[in-house]
């Protein structure tokens, strides 16, 4: 029998351990893990590089600054470049799931290098009824704001696929409709992911900040105090004990959220928590300009060390990127970092950056890092065994990686829709050097291969 492909010579990276085997596959799955070398078509030499199971990112914003068709190439070109083959987008829809998804999906299919699934933003209550239709899409998992309300609740949509333009709205995520969407949620038996900043805090401590003229980052973060983290932590999680719902905590950066989060563990709520490579290597401390602000704010460097204890210890389940497709001519709005623009691209250094700053630095092990950028989360979004781990009969979703090649970072290198990296310059040690998905070469050598529309939308049933 001959098969479609076979990696030789690779070190496998398992959850167990790592073993030095030939990876077979057929038909886009993993048909086996071998010393032998049967017959196939194509050979696929990795001498000397770690096999990795495909990165899924949880956590990726596009289709906000241009419209999903050409969001989808641009940034699922980043992802394949860096090493991830599945990248789930955090759907914002300013109107109706039941009148605008199928559009959002349509596009979605014609335009992906990599695989892809969706969360279901609930940012008004007529979408709450929603949910309902979103599961029977394939989506099982919804997103809550909590950081949005009063004079903080400006937030731009999902471009309407073919028009390019910003879509703004005003949201607020009152208490009434977060318990609504987890009580929803539980029935559902889908996780709720929750941005955890408390708006009204946020909103006071903001219009202090410029009232009394501070800025810079230190000021961005001062005024969105680690305080609105822990109640919106702990609000939530009473609710979800109260409902039986499961919580993914996104974007966690602050030893005190870490420490809200472990007590309402402690209290019985089931929680799952997700950092982001910016809380564990910037701080407002050693960052100039305004490139790295982002919600919640990066916090001070004994909130990263104490990031990377959790990180180590297993306590945090899953590492995404909060990855915004934007550029400068948007980021930087003015002289102040209150007239910049939140969030920064960060999907095509996620891989580089946690092989620069973990593995080379041995701050923990391959094994680790698979199960941070990939098995958890297809473990807790429903994808578990098709993705998220190198086995017989999952997809063959691998990237193969130099843990010794060394590049710098730029935009340039990285050549996604945005203009910027916060990580401009940095030399950093650890690549991707080959991304397969379903078997399929997708990108090598920091370039794509493959055509856009390639990648396939992901469609997940409730657990």
């Amino acid at each position: 029998m001959t098969f479609d492909a076979i990696i030789l010579d690779s070190h496998i990276v398992l959850p167990s351990g790592i073993i030095n085997k030939n990876i077979v596959i057929d038909q886009g799955k993993i048909v086996g893990l071998t010393n032998d070398a049967p017959q196939c078509d194509k050979k696929i030499d990795a001498k000397g590089l770690v096999a990795l199971p495909g990165l899924i990112d949880p956590h990726v914003h596009y289709g906000v600054y241009s419209p999903i068709e050409q969001a989808a190439v641009t940034e699922s070109k980043v992802a394949a470049v860096g090493g991830v083959t599945t990248m789930m987008r955090m759907l914002r829809m300013g109107g109706s799931y039941t009148k605008e998804l199928d559009l959002h999906l349509a596009e979605s299919a014609k335009s992906h290098y990599v695989d892809y699934t969706v969360h279901a933003s609930i940012l008004h209550e007529s979408q709450i009824d929603e949910m309902d239709y979103c599961t029977k899409k394939g989506i099982s998992s919804f997103k809550l704001y909590m950081n949005l309300g009063d004079e903080v609740s400006h937030v731009y949509m999902d471009m309407t696929p073919g028009k390019n333009a910003l879509v703004e709205q005003r949201v607020e995520t009152s208490s009434k409709i977060v318990e609504q969407v987890i009580a929803k949620a539980a029935k559902l038996h889908c996780p709720v992911l929750i941005h955890a900043e408390d708006y009204q805090m946020c909103s006071c401590g903001i219009r202090e900040a410029k009232e009394k003229k501070k800025n810079g980052l230190g000021a961005w973060s001062e005024s969105r105090p680690v305080e609105s983290e822990v109640k919106a932590i702990t609000t939530a999680s009473e609710m979800a004990r109260k409902h039986g719902c499961t919580l993914y905590f996104v974007h966690i950066g602050s030893q005190a959220a870490m420490d809200a989060i472990l007590q309402q563990r402690k209290n019985g709520t089931k929680i799952f928590v997700e950092t982001c490579p910016h809380y564990l290597t910037l701080s407002h401390e050693s960052q100039q300009g305004y490139l790295a602000k982002v919600m919640p704010p990066i916090r001070s460097s004994k909130d990263a060390e104490r990031i990377w204890r959790e990180v180590q210890s297993g306590t945090i389940d899953t590492i995404g990127t909060d990855h915004v497709a934007n550029q400068l001519k948007l980021k930087i709005g003015g002289d102040t970092v209150w007239d910049a623009l939140a969030g920064f691209p960060g999907i095509g250094t996620l891989l580089p950056i946690l092989l620069s700053e973990g593995i080379n630095k041995e701050r923990f092990s391959l094994p680790q890092l698979a199960t941070l950028t990939s098995l958890n989360a297809a473990k807790i979004f429903g994808m578990y065994p098709k993705k998220g781990i190198i086995q017989k009969d999952s997809d063959a979703d691998i990237v193969l990686v130099d843990i010794k090649a060394e590049k710098k970072a730029s935009a340039e290198l990285l050549d996604g829709f945005s203009d910027y990296t916060v990580y401009e310059g940095w030399k950093l040690k650890g690549w991707p050097v080959k991304t397969l998905v379903r078997g399929e070469v997708i990108a090598e050598d920091g370039k794509v291969v493959a055509k856009p529309g390639y990648g396939k939308f992901i469609p997940r049933k409730a657990s």
